[in-house]
């Protein structure tokens, strides 16, 4: 199974759970193991969107300019710095990385 398909049924198990969300009463809905489990899995799989199209490449995994751009721009969020300057750091950095080596 390759990471495509692995991303592809986590996607289709997140729109089955909203979906879902629609039939179930609420008062099941909102106990708090419910509530955890989904919000842990999009938080999944919007790190696995991350990762594969970061380090992901048809030759297998690649490391470049785009995984320290990617460490400033998580540190940044951290830090709760407005989006735009996230962006601006995340090039620069890149920029920098791809000037040196």
């Amino acid at each position: 199974m390759t990471i495509w398909q692995v991303i592809i049924l986590a996607s289709i198990a997140v729109l089955a759970l909203k979906l879902i969300g629609y039939v179930i009463p609420p008062t099941l809905v909102t106990k708090p193991t419910p509530v955890r489990v989904t919000s842990l899995l999009v938080v999944a799989l919007l790190s696995a969107l991350i990762t594969v199209q970061t380090l992901g490449s048809s030759d297998g995994i690649v490391l470049d300019a785009r995984v320290p751009a990617l460490i400033v721009a998580a540190a940044l969020f951290a830090l709760k710095v407005p989006f735009i300057l996230v962006v601006i750091a995340a090039a620069v950095t890149a920029a920098l990385v791809r000037l040196v080596f």
